[in-house]
């Protein structure tokens, strides 16, 4: 039986020619960084073109990319970092409801030691309002962090506009940019944006390396402490192969980024022509204008996620949800509970996302094995 890989907004497979970049440094090219000799000289070289490119893909100078471990740890170091920093302007800060766990739980643990937290909220489709951004700004706000396109539903936010509004009021701006680096083009001089998380896993690159964008100006304090790596902002020896990988990952998705979110979007289109033309009752969440191409979320009323979920994966597709099961409980998405009130739609919503490797062939077969089992279940 094929198996069709639809979860790529979870992780996505590691590109080949990522593979290959790689392998030298993880045997030939295993010098420190931080030493004088050849092979640490060599592997110094290898992070210092990579941060070049990387820094190129966003607008960036090289100096602000700070190379991490990933997103949540990019988003940690921008916010704890941030706040920390600059508490003496203020101890405030703004987000939304629908973040990934990687911002909200950061602000939890902020509220938990004598900070303030707005989370704004959302429309029906997922995005937040800049009339609500406007009245939650207070004197001792400091720090906006808004997602750029949402995980689940694929929202992207008005990136833009809060950056503009933000611009005059000495307010700092991040956003999580992980789910759309790699499907939409980003220039942090034309965004106002200060600080910009990414991570590599998202776009074909390994796990346990991503970066933070960190604007020159902004006062950052350090949240791991050691040696004096990355400018003296997050100690520890750097993953040289993984940033090696990271560089390639990113060439890969600049070359093919415009080819690849036209193919997503006729994916998208197809699976919901079948579903069409099935008469499959089903409702898509998320904005159908404003998405990331590669996110697909949709809600099929009367028929319970976990079902979908397993069935599914005894057909061979695989797919997710924004539901997470702790010991046999079931809680409810963050982001759609923030969208809807209506919870046969939020509990019965899977997600498809798109990537490399997948054709038109997979996306039918995907969709009509959907159909089979939404009406399987409702018969039953």
């Amino acid at each position: 039986m094929e198996r069709i890989y639809l979860d790529h907004a979870a992780t996505s497979p590691v590109h080949p020619q990522v593979v290959e970049v790689m392998l030298p440094y993880l045997t030939e090219h295993f010098g420190n960084p931080s030493s004088i000799h050849q092979f640490g000289r060599r592997a110094r070289q290898a992070v210092d073109e990579a941060r070049r490119t990387i820094a190129n893909s966003i607008n960036a100078s090289d100096s602000e990319i700070i190379f991490t471990s990933g997103g949540t740890e990019a988003d940690n170091m921008a916010i704890i970092g941030y706040m920390h920093a600059n508490q003496d302007r203020g101890k405030h800060l703004i987000t939304s409801a629908v973040e990934h766990h990687a911002v909200l739980h950061t602000c939890k643990h902020l509220e938990e030691t004598g900070f303030e937290v707005t989370y704004l909220p959302v429309d029906e489709t997922g995005k937040i309002s800049i009339e609500d951004l406007e009245q939650s700004v207070r004197e001792d706000t400091i720090l906006v962090s808004i997602m750029y396109g949402n995980n689940e539903v694929g929202t992207l936010q008005p990136i833009k506009e809060i950056g503009s509004y933000l611009k005059d009021k000495n307010i700092v701006f991040h956003t999580d940019a992980v789910q759309a680096y790699g499907t939409v083009e980003i220039d942090v001089q034309d965004l106002n944006v200060q600080f910009l998380s990414v991570s590599a896993h998202k776009i074909n690159g390994p796990k346990g390396i991503g970066f933070l964008y960190a604007s020159k100006n902004s006062k950052l304090a350090p949240t791991l402490f050691g040696g004096e790596q990355e400018r003296k902002r997050r100690a520890g020896t750097e993953n040289v192969a993984a940033i090696v990988g990271f560089q390639e990952a990113v060439k890969l998705v600049q070359e093919k980024m415009t080819e690849k979110r036209s193919e997503y979007e006729v994916f998208r289109k197809r699976i919901l022509d079948i579903f069409g033309e099935e008469n499959i009752d089903c409702i898509v969440n998320g904005n159908e204008i404003e998405h990331l191409p590669h996110v697909l979320n949709i809600s099929f009323p009367g028929v319970q996620t976990e079902s979908l979920l397993v069935n599914l994966d005894l057909a061979g597709i695989a797919v997710s949800s924004g539901s997470a099961c702790t010991a046999g409980t079931v809680q409810l998405s963050h982001v759609l509970s923030a969208m809807f009130e209506d919870k046969n739609r939020i509990s019965s919503s899977i997600r498809f996302s798109f990537g490399y490797g997948n054709t038109m062939e997979q996306i039918e077969k995907a969709a009509n094995e959907t159909v089979k089992v939404v009406k399987r279940i409702k018969e039953m």
